[in-house]
């Protein structure tokens, strides 16, 4: 039942980036990366030392941050092609203007 619950949040969060980056103004879709790469940074900073060397632990902290932001890689990954998308329409857009007119 809490994997459903995950996999349900995570489809809205993707469709919520989806409405968010295809606004006309770009800074709204690039509201959700930034909230995920905050959080990401929260991981590594709440881990403590589990008594090994400083050479593991700098390892295990870069893995750990690299780990956390799989969510924020996916979600720049979405708003870059929704953002493509609304700049190849209105090229598209502008053309047709200028076809007619």
């Amino acid at each position: 039942m809490r994997m459903f619950a995950v996999i349900i949040l995570f489809v809205i969060i993707v469709l919520l980036e989806l409405y968010l980056a295809h606004r006309p103004s770009r800074w709204p879709g690039l509201v959700l990366p930034g909230i995920s790469l905050a959080f990401s940074l929260l991981y590594p900073l709440s881990m403590a030392d589990m008594g090994q060397g400083a050479g593991m632990l700098a390892a295990q902290l870069l893995l750990v941050w690299l780990l956390a932001n799989i969510p924020t890689l996916i979600l720049l990954a979405i708003y870059f092609a929704a953002r493509r998308r609304v700049k190849s329409t209105r090229e598209y857009e502008r053309m047709r203007a200028q076809d007619l007119g």
